[in-house]
Order: C-alpha cells, then sequence, then structure tokens
C-alpha cells in the first residue's frame, strides 16, 4: 500500500493552523513552519521553509499577499520535479504568476488556489478553486480529505482572478449594507433596515439578481436620481456616501450608454 504524500504546511496562522491540523488528523505525516507560530499539535516543526519542503511531496503555503513571493523564493532551492507547490494566499492574478514564475523552473508544479469560504469554519474542507500545471493533481490529492476543489484552468492567475471578481461583489454589498446601516441607526431605524436586508437577500425566488443587473440598465436615468438624493440624505446625516457616490456615478455612466445606442 503506498504511503500518502507528505505535506508542508508553510504559514501556520488561524488558516494554516486549521488546514495542517485536519491533514495530519486524517493520519498524514504534516511539517509546518511559520517564524511567528508553534505548530499545532499533530504537527512536525520544520528548521525554516526549506528544510519543510525538502521534506514534503505537497507545499501548502498559507500566508498573506505580501508574504506570498517571499516564501516562494525561499521554497524554490528545495523543490523539485517530484513536488507540488501550491499558492493558497489571496493575491492578485499577476502575483500569481509572479509566483509561478519562481517555482517553475525547479521542475515543481504550481497551483494557483483560491479558498472561496473562511478557513477556520471549514478547515481542510474549505471549498476552493485551482489552477495552474499542477491543479488536478492537488484536487486528487485534497479529494482524499474531501476538500472540494475545482479545476478551473491550467493558467496562475486564473483562481484567483474568479476570487477577486466575486470579492468585488462579497465585499462590496458588505460595504453597501455598512453604509445603508449607518444611515439608518442615524434616522432610528436600524433594526427595520436589518431584517428588509436579511429578507431581500434570503428571497428564494430566484429574481433578485435578474432585477438588479436587468433592471439597472433598464431604469438607469430614472434610479440616478435617487441615488443622488440617497447621497444629498447621507451627507446631511454626516455618514460619508463612499458606496452611494459610487453607485450614483456607475448608473449615469449606465444611463449615458442607453442614450447612445
Amino acid at each position: 500500500m503506498t504511503a500518502p504524500p507528505a505535506i508542508a504546511v508553510l504559514g501556520l496562522g488561524e488558516a494554516g493552523a486549521a488546514i495542517a491540523s485536519d491533514v495530519a488528523f486524517a493520519g498524514n505525516r504534516v511539517l509546518g513552519y511559520d517564524p511567528a507560530q508553534h505548530p499545532p499539535e499533530g504537527i512536525e516543526p520544520a528548521a525554516g521553509v526549506p528544510e519543510a519542503v525538502a521534506a514534503a511531496q505537497i507545499v501548502l503555503s498559507v500566508n498573506s499577499a505580501r508574504a506570498a513571493l517571499e516564501v516562494a523564493e525561499a521554497a524554490a532551492p528545495a523543490l523539485t520535479p517530484d513536488k507540488l507547490y501550491a499558492d493558497l494566499n489571496t493575491t492578485a492574478p499577476a502575483l500569481k504568476r509572479t509566483i509561478a514564475a519562481v517555482v517553475e523552473p525547479t521542475g515543481a508544479a504550481f497551483v494557483d488556489v483560491a479558498l472561496m469560504e473562511p478557513v477556520p469554519d471549514w478547515g481542510v474542507r474549505t471549498p476552493a478553486l485551482a489552477s495552474g500545471k499542477g491543479a488536478e493533481a492537488l484536487q486528487r490529492a485534497l479529494g482524499a480529505f474531501g476538500a472540494p476543489v475545482t479545476y478551473v484552468g491550467s493558467e496562475p492567475g486564473a483562481a484567483a482572478a474568479r476570487k477577486l471578481a466575486r470579492s468585488v461583489f462579497m465585499k462590496g454589498q458588505a460595504a453597501a449594507i455598512g453604509e445603508a446601516l449607518a444611515a439608518a441607526e442615524r434616522l432610528g431605524c436600524e433594526e427595520w433596515l436589518y431584517g428588509d436586508i436579511e429578507g431581500t437577500l434570503t428571497r428564494a425566488d430566484g429574481r433578485l439578481l435578474r432585477r438588479l443587473v436587468e433592471g439597472s440598465r433598464k431604469h438607469a436615468g430614472r434610479r440616478v436620481d435617487e441615488m443622488a438624493a440617497a447621497v444629498e440624505m447621507l451627507e446631511e446625516l454626516e455618514v460619508e456616501p463612499r458606496v452611494s457616490a459610487a453607485a450614483e456615478a456607475w448608473l449615469r455612466s449606465l444611463a449615458a450608454s442607453e442614450v447612445g445606442r
């Protein structure tokens, strides 16, 4: 019976520690390194990045965007053609391609991984997108732990691009909700608005997205006036209309494009 591959986890913050612990609990040998964190129970501490990489077949970099390239450069001298290097950090597609350019000359297969849910809640089973030459191999390897990894192509950066496109919606939505609730607090109706937003987002009729996309194009001219009024109100309430002003500008652009057709 073939022994499961040893896995190195570089970065043992909240996300890295959760993934490493789940893999170790499943019976795999897991080596961990983080200059600021002690490995959780069941994880073999490595003296440094090269030592962790040298002892593993699969390397998972779970750090931050600012550290991702530095970690890859530290790992590169220990990478060999039989290894797989997966970057799980949330970075721009261009940085993923830069990291791939560091990894691939070693012969190791590179994987761009985009984690699509909060890792502390899901651990190694966090839904993920993967792209790059090693993406299908990682999909098979992590699938053994119940990880739902979706292959999205052979190009580094493809997974990151999909996640960031989604982030425009997710984080933009959060910003819009925060701005609306700040206004509602000043108006004394925060609880009502919270419930109204919650009901709107959880409505299961399937028409909300179409109404937002198609309705904005169709009624952009009227909605510009509505958002201009909202911006004016927010300014009176001393709530900075960051999202509302951007929405007004976007609707003006849509209205102008419709007129030009």
